[in-house]
């Protein structure tokens, strides 16, 4: 398993690469794109489906295709999934657009355990736990700069088994608690954490940002295989969506 400097990710949380909106320069509008009705009996919005980077809302042919690589950690992130969510399923609910998150490890090992954790849950629990973390990222993070402070515990973390530090992040931040509220037993949520394969999975994600799509920060927003350049917010992100005729 890769592993990250612990110490550099753990303080401050608020990194230079959380939030740099890199991205490729933008073009000109399309024309309009046609509503695609969703099956008899369901909603795109609650469609939901693992894909091999990360899990995808809505119509997956739709004709705009939403990639966002996102960090539980990252305070930017937190901002537009807390502002962006509401409007960007009625976008979804169309069949237009669909919408997918990629975690992306800006801030090293506490961003891993938040996303085995996050995705510890089944498909249909996947995107409200997403949307929760957001909405209560200000008390976990809180959370984690109070154990951080305290003498001893940053060396416990850098002594510690990939495992054992994933556990102590996540019990640091209280996110078995939250995930135990939202119906994942503590027994799985441990397990989750200590899932080599999951763990590896996600540290490649990262990776392969990184070196295939020169990813460099959070939030990074892609649009059809677009890099999109210098979007942070929904009120950045939805002209962009509406430029691709949606």
């Amino acid at each position: 398993m890769k592993s990250f400097p612990l110490a550099a990710a753990l303080l401050p949380l608020a990194l230079a690469a959380c939030g740099d909106g890199a991205g490729a320069g933008n073009g000109q509008s399309a024309a309009p794109v046609a509503a695609v009705p969703a099956p008899a009996g369901s909603n795109w919005a609650d469609t939901v489906a693992k894909t091999a980077e990360g899990f995808r809302m809505g119509n997956p042919e739709a004709p705009v295709k939403l990639v966002e690589y996102g960090a539980r950690t990252c305070p930017t992130c937190g901002a537009f999934g807390r502002e962006a969510m509401e409007p960007l399923k009625r976008y979804v609910a169309t069949g237009k657009v669909s919408y997918e998150f990629r975690d992306y490890l800006v801030h090293g090992p506490q961003d891993l355990a938040a996303a085995l954790l996050g995705t510890c849950g089944d498909l249909a629990t996947w995107f409200p736990v997403l949307e929760q973390m957001y909405g209560n990222q200000d008390a976990y993070l809180g959370k984690l700069q109070a154990a951080a402070a305290q003498p001893g515990f940053e060396a416990k973390l850098n002594n510690a088994s990939p495992a054992a530090t994933m556990t102590m992040l996540a019990d640091a931040m209280g996110l078995v608690d939250f995930m135990k509220q939202r119906g994942v037993p503590e027994a799985k949520a441990r397990a989750c954490l200590a899932d080599r394969t999951r763990t590896d999975a996600l540290v490649k994600v990262t990776s392969d940002a990184q070196s295939a799509n020169k990813v460099t920060g959070t939030p990074t927003f892609f649009i059809n295989d677009e890099a999109v350049a210098n979007v942070l917010s929904w009120s950045q992100l939805e002209p962009e969506l509406k430029r691709r005729g949606v």
